[in-house]
């Protein structure tokens, strides 16, 4: 099953830090690709190509300009359609019967106003609390819930950064050498 991302309504001047924050979010989350509606943003595109490129693994990032259509032809193409919305069945008890299907998922994260037609095509609209928050919140955890964990596992291929887990300072593995920085 193959998951991606559609971020509703990005706004080139207003939305430049949560939507990155959407794209890094679902990359470090098991994410393919981020798919951009709304004003197309080249700048925070190179930035998340950038971002692959320094730290691994084969994230996609691309834009539509018209979101709707893309849903139509994502469901065309036997693809399921999840929009996560705080009006939704609760994540804890709908993600395992997601889970259960093999299709590949468009995750549908909202922009300043999602309209009706994105609740009536979604094949599922998951609440992560019934509470105001955050899109990049409700993509981790819904993204968490989905993989069940193993996204903590995804190795990062062909990377030119890596942590590596310490306890204390910090080290960064590069792809010519190793160095530890201290965390002061």
């Amino acid at each position: 099953m193959k998951v991606n991302v559609l971020r509703l309504d990005h706004r080139r001047v207003r939305d430049a830090r949560i939507t990155t924050h959407v794209c890094l979010t679902a990359r470090a989350f098991g994410a393919s690709k981020v798919i951009l509606s709304g004003d197309q943003d080249k700048k925070i595109m190179e930035n998340v190509r950038d971002v692959v490129k320094r730290w691994g693994g084969n994230f996609e990032i691309d834009y539509c300009k018209r979101w709707d259509k893309f849903i139509d032809e994502w469901k065309r193409n036997g693809g399921e359609v999840i929009h996560l919305t705080m009006y939704g069945e609760a994540v804890q008890n709908i993600t395992g019967i997601i889970r259960e299907s093999t299709k590949d998922k468009l995750v549908v994260v909202g922009g300043s106003r999602v309209p009706s037609k994105v609740y009536q095509e979604s094949d599922w609209n998951v609440s992560v609390t019934n509470q105001p928050h955050s899109e990049v919140a409700a993509l981790s955890i819904f993204l968490h819930t989905l993989f069940d964990g193993k996204e903590y596992e995804i190795d990062f291929k062909n990377s030119e950064l890596k942590i590596i887990p310490t306890a204390h300072g910090k080290k960064v593995l590069t792809k010519y050498k190793n160095s530890e920085i201290d965390d002061q």
